[in-house]
């Protein structure tokens, strides 16, 4: 008898919980690693694990990605939010796995998922069997410009409810429906800056209808977390860099 190869999961907050309860049930071991453990340890253990999922915060990405074993980097799975894909292939990464995940956990909670998470890459598959073990519907995408969509959809809707929502709080029901106009605004800035980061020309209608589907289906999420200054800070930079007036953005810095 054959066994699968285990799942190396780097990351144990709440999301990568969410992907081990998936992994194994559909049968993967799952070995996880802390930030104390030594990957190149762990590398030497389990030399070709099915794949590696990076499962922690935007802020320790890049740091990890630098130290990945050299034969990990093909079995890669990224599903970090203000992903784009700049910021594997400054690592020298041409195709790992990459899923906008479109679903929430929070503490003492099960998760919610607001609409089908989009993945794209050679684990598309045992992604979206694994949490479709747990009825968290995940679509396998066709092609890396399908993904550049999604990913920029998830920006779009993050930075967007963060950014307006400092301003006028609420949740995103709310900020459609009675901010419509400072919505859009913010919106179509943070468009700019995402085909500056992507250097593509992006379809800003339809990325705008699709972040407005994902407000639709759950209008109660609320729209600034603790995380939305630094968002905000992190996107004037961006603008700064690329020269990039982003009006509405400054003026809402000017609240704090």
């Amino acid at each position: 008898m054959t066994y699968p190869s285990p799942v190396i999961l780097v990351g144990l907050g709440e999301m990568g919980g969410v992907f081990a309860r998936g992994f194994l049930r559909a049968g993967y071991p799952v070995y996880p690693v802390t930030r104390n453990t030594d990957l190149s340890q762990t590398a030497q253990l389990i030399p070709q694990p099915q794949l590696v999922l990076l499962a922690t915060g935007e802020q320790d990405l890049h740091p990890l990605l630098k130290h990945i074993p050299e034969h990990w980097r093909t079995r890669l799975v990224l599903l970090q939010n203000e992903l784009l894909p700049k910021d594997w292939q400054q690592h020298d990464l041409d195709n790992p796995t990459v899923i906008s995940v479109w679903f929430e956990k929070k503490p003492g909670q099960d998760f919610k998922v607001i609409i089908p998470s989009p993945v794209y890459g050679p684990q598309a598959q045992v992604i979206a069997d694994s949490l479709g073990s747990l009825s968290i519907p995940v679509r396998v995408l066709k092609d890396k410009a399908s993904l550049l969509f999604e990913l920029v959809r998830k920006n779009l809707y993050i930075l967007t409810s963060n950014i307006a929502g400092i301003k006028v709080g609420g949740n995103v029901g709310q900020l459609w429906e009675q901010h419509h106009e400072l919505a859009e605004s913010v919106a179509s800035e943070v468009l700019e800056l995402q085909a500056f980061l992507s250097a593509e020309e992006l379809p800003q209608a339809h990325l705008i209808n699709a972040m407005v589907e994902a407000f639709d289906n759950d209008p109660e999420h609320q729209c600034m977390g603790r995380s939305a200054p630094g968002r905000l800070q992190r996107a004037l930079e961006i603008a700064d860099r690329a020269g990039l007036d982003v009006p509405v953005l400054r003026q809402i810095q000017k609240l704090y």
